[in-house]
């Protein structure tokens, strides 16, 4: 990813385009994972050892609400983050935690009123269950 797309992308959101803000996105496009918030921290300070672990963390949190990046629950343990633009769905492992982006699959709204006065900002699956790595061994046993 250029530096000139990161900041572009980081201008969509109207967010100012700080060295460690730029850092955080920077990091968070080029990554083919979804690395944990201390991830993110660890990569980022080996690259620029001023940006303190707040600071990463705020960054993360403003992203995540300009929607340049996505944060994924992980029950029991670390949410994860993701940048990538496409649209897409969740895989994650019950054993490992592991995090897998899954092809996107159209989720059909729910009916008007179903759900209160609430209004969807979007529909998003997250599929649960054992990774290709720990569905093997769990069957094996």
């Amino acid at each position: 990813m250029d530096a000139v797309a990161i900041k572009r992308s980081l201008a969509g959101g109207r967010l100012r385009c700080t060295p460690q803000r730029y850092a955080v996105m920077a990091f968070l496009m080029e990554h083919g994972g979804h690395p944990t918030a201390a991830e993110i921290f660890e990569a980022v300070n080996r690259v620029d050892p001023r940006s303190s672990r707040a600071t990463t963390y705020n960054n993360l949190r403003d992203l995540v609400k300009a929607g340049l990046v996505r944060e994924v629950a992980v029950e029991g343990r670390a949410a994860r983050f993701d940048a990538k633009g496409m649209r897409h769905h969740h895989f994650i492992c019950d054993r490992c935690g592991n995090v897998e982006d899954m092809e996107w699959y159209d989720v059909p709204r729910p009916t008007s009123g179903s759900l209160g006065r609430r209004i969807v900002r979007e529909c998003e699956l997250i599929f649960r269950g054992l990774c290709t790595k720990c569905g093997p061994r769990h069957a094996s046993r």
